[in-house]
């Protein structure tokens, strides 16, 4: 950059202004980066040329702490270099890069300490991918350089003096780099360069370091070298070194972005995938490998009700040993003869005697003085108030405002003269002040709970200043907004031109000071509710008085005020006791601190003002900004308050704040910190010493004792230590005990950390209008050890934990607030934002905006951190901070992190002062609206209290098969059985058919032939259009004649032999049915398969031709435009066209009559092949006689009473399984009309199964989940057009889903709930089930009874048992029955392992025994071991004779109380899943689709969800409906859901685009072409998260 080796220093002061001006402007996101870096080189280029070379010794900074002779100078000597350093660095004030709470050189030492250890021990944590569109664009991206005075945002520096070397460092390297470092960022999403983090492989060549430049090190220990590949992980195959790497361009979508790298790896199992998904996976594996902290002690099983492992003590864990602590007593409160009876009488007073005095000057926006409010005015202008608020509101009779009345006060801090005023007039009318921010907007962050404040306060009136009021948002026609969550608000504005002035009699009523309440402060609890503490009249002044006698306050004084004068220390100092004491105070608002930082410095210097009242981050500002103010005399200070000395990391900023100004007069003992509470007002303030004493001592804190509640001098380790300070001695007048923190209010032991308690009459008195709240708070009384109160007197809890030290001082050590309570340890929220910033935040964290806050995820609290990130900072500089933090964190406080986020600058929810609104970001964070820009999940560490892995049994069939079984004697054998098949109920019915006797046709052709000579124009098929008109019928004459058609022209062209396999490829309708006739009238084996699509051909023809191969088809029947398609050049892309079989088109087929019909010599000759691609993504084709499917046929036929006079609907796909079954055969069997609708027409109008079936007037229909599920969510907000239409689905008695996997019983329910007022009966939806081994098992026919609905408890399933619960037990989830069991079929539930029967409500595997069961796998090779074991099995014990075949499907079955149509007992069949897609982890089984369900609550954006296990990983995929940027709020909510409910860790989370997940055409999902996808990276992510 242009400025490169300028001295900034050396700069004319304007030019430095501007430079100042410009760097607010960025930091407050008023400029781009671009526009930022262009006018900051115009105001520099004039400079350059005049400037001698950079010198490059920098004579006056000290060699950096780590490498200098005295690794730890103490924080009370910091070395000379302080200033000058930092005048090097910058001549105007900080973009506050890093919130100054917090600063601390010798824990930035630490943390680079405790990093350099990690740095040992590399790892390569594999990073995100992102997808390119997702990313804002870098400025590294336009090949910026660095910017080499990125001193400029970096606060950092002043800890670090070793910064300037870094900085140095950079400018030292090379363009080459530079060149090189901007073309590998310009493809974030091509493989390499999302691969690795800062764990680079250690055998790369270290690059020589220049004598002298000590951080280079350590700057390209984090700086990427180019051409490294990933580490070889895997150690299977030798990596390729150094060699050149081609970059996808962004603009290239859907190519693998793996393909850059061709060497592959082999995973772990064998699969070799395109390296970088595996790479990162295996990164990811390694990680995991590590020894985790806390180790992972013993657990125990899951079979209690207890989940999770219950911490065993440690033995070593530190206790506490002191004796218990004794009330501590403040200094007795002197009585001053002059003291005002009342706050108000002493207003009076200076009204009256000192009108001329000056109370209060405000200044305007340059921090010069805007006006001077004297006491006469002061007194007057209240006085009117008063007088106008009691009687010129509302009528004579009917007054608007009584006494003890609340009123709002909503003033900005820029005016504090209409505050005065309106706090001063509230309390001479004697109706209390409510003092609260001026709320933004209707959903300002906190808004709501201000409203719950006002709500409990029961305020109705707000009191505001003209210009306030002008500036609140407004409706369209004037009126102010009603603020979310507020009551009914009346506005007075309070400027003096409307206020009354009072007549001559009238005098307020100032009665000396009780214990009504005189004032309400507004206090946030840690759970985001606001609310009001009051403070009465006669805590307020004692208060004053006990403040007055501790800060030793005189009269006349003047005090430089720069908090807010609302509440806290800025109003009990700067509003109340300097009125008491004819204080002039100077109030410096916080926008003028952000324009001017050294205003408040130059008031005390022109004032001579004797107390200063400030935050740390006043005292950096100053120090950072003091190099222009050579003529500052700070000698008049006797009292430098700093209102949050109580936090630890305020050491840093006062000691660094002293060293630079005490050359400008400022003495050391000035400095005072104090501890203050909203409860208990002030707590304790240090008193300032005299002249030359010596400052107190200083606690060094073992943080690991404090994490134990225990206070160790840190001896081991000084990396993990927290210096904190004294606040002084606790307040005049007062009592204070140590108590614990949780429990009862147990006095702590001396060496105990606990929480500090009061008893005062200067402290507030209760949360008004919260009684419950109050008592635990206000009205504690501490108990000793054996549990015997101390005493009668209450005291109040603070909020402060700390403890005594010597000499009675007392110290704090955090609040309870930010306490994090994980594994039964302390961790202070503030001390791991000061270790997160302690990480060089410079290049990443905006201004050091940082939110640290606990979830409750399964069991415990989790740690997650949310970080601004700036908005220069790239992908590569952010994950290497998130890493370390991780480390630091790690390190120095022996506790994991569970989530890391970084969101936009600007984007948390902002508190009325600008800092980050703790609860609504944890709030935001839980509803997923956080949307981050980079997020680092880390469960697998700090998750370690997960239910022990499974160990299973080994299984050995012995004597004890009885029990392996699980068999109890007097347990039913879980087994059902359906109805005979071999009575023909009906007589008159067998008369009228007594020419085709069904028991005698087994085969379906001769039924064909038989139909069309008994009933030649009885319409068999009629095939609807998207329209839903007939387009195509088929009478049984019609049917047959095609049939024969197709058999000559068969036998003619195709020179087959019998029993050849023949393919038939036709879309949905009556060409496939008479095609499939026709290959039986021939004697040939028809294989039907569904056409590939010509939209995607490369996908759906592989799948076409595969069949094609393994069938051995001698000939392909089919369309001419799919005959096109197959030879087209499109389809040569995808497969080899040359060596099709014979293919036939069947449209123009003359007109001939095959010779013969050709008629099987056995009905156990094979009559079809049915093949389909199952879940698993196994291609398997099973073997259909003729026997089994005229058995099947009429077993549907006797279940759904179908005759020819019955029409149904079908709406399937027709290639495989039960759908082929009803669409080609059951009407030729039972005679019935089918009416066909293609599941495809719906995609064009939606309405037409449903109209149809109400058209038709159809009892029963058949359809799939997908069609059932693009009804519901497209036609779901359409019922009241669809009625007005005359839809009516109350005709419907069945409608029967058909599916090979469990009932989807949340669809259904949807379902039948939308159309129920269509009529649609709630009892008509069920389920059918079949699988590969048996078509068609169970299904749900017109007697019997409604499928019924069982809760089993999912921990219990995961063991492979059932255990029934109640509807809306925790972890239960329902269960619908899977279909009545079809005539002749026989189940049983078989324990899988030992092949054993099992009992009622057992889980095992669901063996079927059918004559229609398929007769066997068509295979190649023909795998007979398989064929025996899913076909021919035989139970280990029981009925070993009955042959089985397994459907390879988890289930069982229950006996109900319902009766079926014999009027037994009704068993019903529950299956819960297949066997195949279970995911085996920790030992236990789980069901891909209870994870998915859980998923897909887990946030509103999740379309669906899969789930899917690699190596031992969980793997979830999500499919995002929302926009982009929602797509990592994801990453969370998904992790937390699934440990909550399946007690799993979710190894990676891949967010998608919707329909990215392959569901094949019964809806089911296709898990295993999903994971292949993923191993090959042909997912094109938005966002693949890798959960370390």
């Amino acid at each position: 950059m242009a400025d490169r080796g300028v001295d900034l220093s050396a700069l004319p002061k304007e030019v430095r202004d501007q430079l100042a001006e410009l760097d607010l402007e960025l930091s407050e996101g008023d400029i781009t980066q671009k526009g930022y870096e262009k006018k900051r080189a115009k105001l520099l280029a004039s400079y350059i040329p005049q400037l001698p070379k950079a010198d490059l010794s920098l004579p006056d900074v000290q060699p950096s702490p780590s490498h200098s002779a005295n690794p730890s100078p103490s924080p009370e000597a910091p070395g000379p270099s302080t200033s000058s350093a930092s005048r090097h660095h910058r001549a105007h004030r900080s973009g506050g890069a890093r919130d100054e709470r917090y600063r601390s050189d010798i824990h930035t030492e630490a943390v680079q300490a405790a990093l350099a250890k990690h740095r040992e021990e590399k790892m390569a944590l594999p990073m995100p991918t992102k997808r390119r569109s997702y990313f804002v664009q870098s400025p590294i991206d336009n090949c910026t350089p660095p910017d080499t005075s990125s001193a400029s945002e970096d606060e950092g520096s002043l800890r670090r003096k070793a910064a300037l070397s870094a900085v140095l460092a950079q400018t030292l390297q090379s363009s080459d780099y530079w060149i090189n470092r901007s073309v590998q960022s310009s493809s974030t999403s091509s493989s390499a360069s999302s691969t690795l983090s800062h764990g680079e492989p250690k055998t790369q060549p270290q690059p020589q370091l220049q004598p002298g430049v000590s951080v280079l090190a350590d700057v390209l220990a984090h700086t990427r070298i180019e051409n490294s590949v990933p580490p070889d992980v895997t150690s299977s195959t030798p990596q390729e070194r150094g060699g050149s790497r081609v970059d996808l361009p962004p603009a290239i979508r859907g190519m693998s972005r793996g393909q850059s790298r061709s060497s592959m790896l082999d995973t772990a199992d064998g699969v070799p995938v395109s390296s970088r998904v595996s790479t990162k996976i295996q990164q990811l594996l390694n990680t995991l490998k590590r020894p985790k902290r806390p180790p992972l002690s013993e657990f125990f099983l899951d079979d209690s009700e207890e989940i999770v492992e219950v911490p065993r003590p440690d033995p070593n864990t530190p206790k506490p040993e002191g004796r218990q602590i004794i009330p501590v007593k403040g200094e007795p409160l002197g009585v001053v003869s002059n003291w005002p009876p009342a706050l108000q009488a002493a207003l009076a007073r200076w009204g009256a005697t000192q009108a001329k005095s000056p109370a209060l000057t405000a200044l305007d926006i340059t921090g010069k003085p805007l006006y001077t409010l004297t006491y006469g005015k002061l007194w007057s202008r209240s006085l009117k108030l008063a007088y106008t608020l009691l009687n010129k509101l509302g009528t004579k009779t009917e007054p608007v405002l009584q006494a003890g009345d609340r009123v709002a006060l909503v003033y900005p801090n820029s005016d504090p003269g209409m505050f005065w005023v309106a706090f001063y007039g509230c309390l001479l009318a004697e109706v209390i002040p409510v003092p609260i921010e001026v709320p933004l907007s209707r959903q300002d962050a906190g808004s709501q709970q201000i409203g719950f404040l006002l709500g409990s306060c029961g305020v109705s009136l707000a009191l505001t200043s003209e210009v306030c009021l002008k500036g609140l948002p407004k409706t369209p026609n004037g009126e102010i907004v009603q603020f979310k969550g507020w009551p009914r608000m009346k506005w007075v504005v309070t400027d003096t031109k409307y206020l009354t002035k009072p007549s001559k009699d009238w005098q307020p009523h100032i009665p000396t000071a009780n214990t009504d309440t005189a004032y309400i402060e507004y206090k946030a609890s840690k759970e985001g509710t606001v609310m009001g503490v009051a403070v009465s009249k006669i805590a307020m002044l004692t208060h004053c008085q006990a403040l007055t006698q501790a800060c030793n306050y005189c009269e006349g004084e003047t005090l430089v005020n720069v908090l807010d004068c609302k509440k806290d220390m800025g109003l009990w100092h700067g509003v109340l006791t300097s009125v008491m004491n004819r204080i002039h105070t100077i109030t410096v608002p916080y926008a003028v601190m952000k324009a001017c930082p050294m205003s408040w410095v130059q008031r005390v210097h022109i004032h001579k003002a004797r107390v200063a009242l400030v935050k740390c981050r006043d005292l950096h500002w100053a120090m950072m900004a003091h190099k222009d103010q050579k003529d500052i005399n700070l000698s008049s200070i006797r009292m430098l308050i700093v209102a949050d000395g109580a936090n630890p990391w305020s050491v840093s900023s006062c000691d660094a704040f002293l060293n630079v100004f005490q050359s400008h007069g400022l003495r050391p003992e000035v400095i005072c910190p104090c501890a203050t509470s909203p409860e208990a007002l002030t707590v304790a303030i240090r008193r300032p010493g005299a002249r030359g004493a010596p400052l107190p001592a200083r606690a060094i804190l073992s943080m690991g004792g404090l994490s134990h509640g225990v206070i160790r001098v840190n001896t081991e380790d000084k990396n993990s230590a927290l210096t904190v300070q004294d606040v002084g001695h606790i307040m005049p007048g007062a009592l204070m005990c140590i108590v614990k923190p949780d429990g009862s209010p147990q006095l702590c032991k001396t060496d105990e950390i606990g929480e500090i308690v009061i008893n005062s009459r200067a402290g507030g008195t209760m949360y008004y209008g919260l009684p419950g709240v109050t008592k635990n708070t206000f009205e504690v009384i501490p108990v000793n050890q054996a549990g015997a109160p101390i005493g009668e007197i209450p005291f109040a809890r603070t909020g402060l934990l700390g403890f005594v030290g010597p000499g009675s001082l007392v110290f704090v050590v955090g609040k309870i607030e930010g306490l994090l309570m994980v594994s039964g340890r302390r961790h202070n929220a503030d001390d791991l934002v000061a270790t997160a910033l302690a990480v060089e935040p410079v290049k990443t964290v905006y201004r050091g905006r940082i939110a640290v806050f606990s979830v409750t995820v399964f069991y415990d609290e989790r740690i997650v951190i949310v970080a601004e990130q700036r908005p220069d900072a790239s992908e590569e500089d952010s994950f290497q901070w998130m890493s370390r933090v991780l480390q630091a964190i790690d390190s120095i406080h022996q506790v994991g992190l569970y989530c890391l986020a970084l969101v936009p600058a600007n984007t948390l929810p902002k508190t009325p002062l600008g800092g980050i609104h703790i609860c609504e970001t944890k709030q935001s964070f839980l509803d997923g609206n956080l949307h981050p820009c980079n997020i680092l999940m880390c469960p697998h560490t700090c998750v370690t209290n997960m239910p022990k892995p499974r160990q299973k049994q080994p299984v050995d069939v012995g004597p004890a098969s009885m029990l392996v079984g699980n068999l109890v004697a007097g347990k039913r054998i879980a087994q059902a059985t359906g109805r005979e098949l071999g009575v023909v109920e009906d007589q008159d019915l067998t008369r009228k058919l007594c020419m085709w006797p069904t028991m005698m046709h087994q085969f379906l052709s001769e039924a064909l032939q038989w139909r069309a000579q008994v009933d030649p124009d009885h319409v068999l098929y009629v095939l609807l259009n998207s329209k839903g008109v007939p387009v195509c019928t088929a009478t049984c004459a019609q049917l047959h004649k095609r049939a024969e058609k197709i058999t000559a022209t068969l036998l003619e062209r195709g020179g087959l032999n019998t029993g050849d396999n023949v393919v038939l490829l036709y879309p949905p309708g009556i060409d496939l049915i008479a095609a499939f006739y026709g290959c039986l009238y021939a004697g040939v084996i028809p294989v039907t398969v569904r056409p590939p699509h010509p939209q995607n051909l490369s996908a759906t023809l592989p799948t076409v031709r595969m069949i094609i191969d393994v069938s051995k088809a001698a000939c392909i029947l089919t369309t001419q435009p799919l005959m096109r398609i197959l030879r087209s050049r499109e389809a040569a892309a995808s497969v080899n066209v040359k060596t099709w079989p014979t293919i036939i088109d069947t449209d123009d087929l003359p007109r001939k009559r095959p010779p013969h019909l050709y008629k099987p010599p056995t009905a156990e000759m094979l009559a079809y092949l049915d093949f389909s691609v199952s879940t698993t993504g196994m291609l398997t084709g099973v073997k259909m006689s003729h026997a089994a499917i005229s058995t099947l046929c009429r077993s549907i036929k006797l279940q759904c009473e179908l005759y020819s006079s019955r029409q149904i609907a079908i709406c399937l796909d027709p290639y495989c399984g039960l759908g082929f079954v009803l669409w080609c055969l059951s009407s030729v069997y039972s005679g019935h009309q089918s009416i066909l609708i293609p599941p495809l027409e719906l995609e064009t109008s939606l309405p037409v199964w449903l109209s149809t079936l109400s058209q038709y007037k159809i009892r029963d229909t058949f359809c799939s989940y997908s069609v059932m599920e693009l009804c519901t969510k497209g036609l779901g907000t359409q019922t009241e057009v669809l009625k007005a239409r005359g839809l009516n689905l109350s005709c419907v008695r069945s409608c029967v889903v058909v599916a090979e996997e469990r009932p989807r019983l949340a669809l259904s329910q949807s379902f039948s709930k939308l159309f129920k007022d269509l009529g649609l009966s709630p009892r008509a939806v069920s389920t059918a089930f079949g699988s590969r081994v048996n078509l068609a098992i169970g299904l749900q026919g017109t007697s019997g009874p409604d499928p019924s609905t069982v809760y089993v408890d999912m921990k219990s399933l995961r063991h492979d048992r059932v255990r029934l619960v109640e509807k809306g037990a925790p972890q239960s989830l329902p269960l619908m029955e899977s279909g009545t069991i079809l005539p002749g079929v026989r189940v049983i539930i078989v324990n899988p392992e030992t092949r054993g029967p099992l009992g009622d409500s057992h889980l095992g595997e669901i063996w079927v025994n059918s004559p229609h069961s398929a007769s066997g796998y068509y295979t190649i090779y023909g795998e007979e071991s398989l064929q025996a074991d899913h076909f021919n099995t035989k139970l280990s014990f029981g009925d070993p004779q009955t042959l089985w075949s397994r459907t390879g499907y988890l289930g069982f079955i229950k006996r109900t109380e319902l009766l079926d149509a014999s009027g037994d007992r009704h068993d019903a069949l529950f299956v819960v899943g297949s066997l195949d897609e279970t995911l085996e982890l920790r030992g236990l089984r789980y069901h891909p689709i209870d994870i998915e369900t859980s998923v897909s609550r887990a946030h509103r954006s999740i379309a669906e969800s899969a789930v899917f296990t690699w190596t031992n990983l969980l793997v979830v995929v999500a499919e995002l409906s929302g926009s982009e940027q929602e797509a990592l709020d994801l990453v969370p909510l998904v992790t937390n859901v699934v440990l909550e409910e399946h007690h799993l860790i979710v190894g990676v989370v891949v967010i998608v685009d919707p329909g990215v997940i392959p569901i094949n055409s019964r809806g089911e999902k296709q898990r295993m072409h999903l994971r292949d996808s993923f191993l090959a990276d042909q997912l094109d992510p938005i966002y693949v998260a890798y959960n370390m």
